[in-house]
């Protein structure tokens, strides 16, 4: 994969935009949270798009898959710290369901790059 070219990956893309999206929900948490919890989310969040990159632009597939695992696992903690915040009167269901239907979606298309990386022996074929 060339240099930029992960920007054409539709979960990079999805990662990008739910970095956005929960970035504009952490402005609501109260300011006791904004250098706790929030710190936490935001660096969970960051983490996934970042990791894709990071795997991407690796030429061993075995690394590729460690940092997409290492995406997955962060957007699963962001997940639960959001899942924790409703609890917590933060965010309403509803804010939660939007950003869960965004980390299924973006679940399911880590895991198709995964299974694109696994199988390849080091080739420079490129993901859908």
């Amino acid at each position: 994969m060339s240099q930029q070219s992960y920007k054409t990956l539709t979960v990079y893309q999805d990662a990008k935009q739910l970095v956005i999206k929960v970035y504009q929900l952490l402005k609501l948490f109260p300011l006791e949270e904004r250098f706790a919890l929030c710190d936490q989310i935001r660096r969970a969040v960051i983490s996934i798009p970042s990791n894709i990159v990071e795997g991407m632009s690796r030429t061993s597939n075995k690394e590729k898959v460690h940092f997409l695992d290492i995406a997955y696992a962060s957007m699963l903690e962001m997940d639960s710290q959001l899942d924790i915040s409703k609890d917590l009167g933060f965010i309403s269901e509803e804010q939660y369901k939007d950003i869960h239907s965004m980390v299924c979606t973006i679940g399911r298309q880590l895991n198709g790059l995964r299974q694109w990386a696994q199988p390849h022996s080091n080739t420079s074929a490129k993901p859908t």
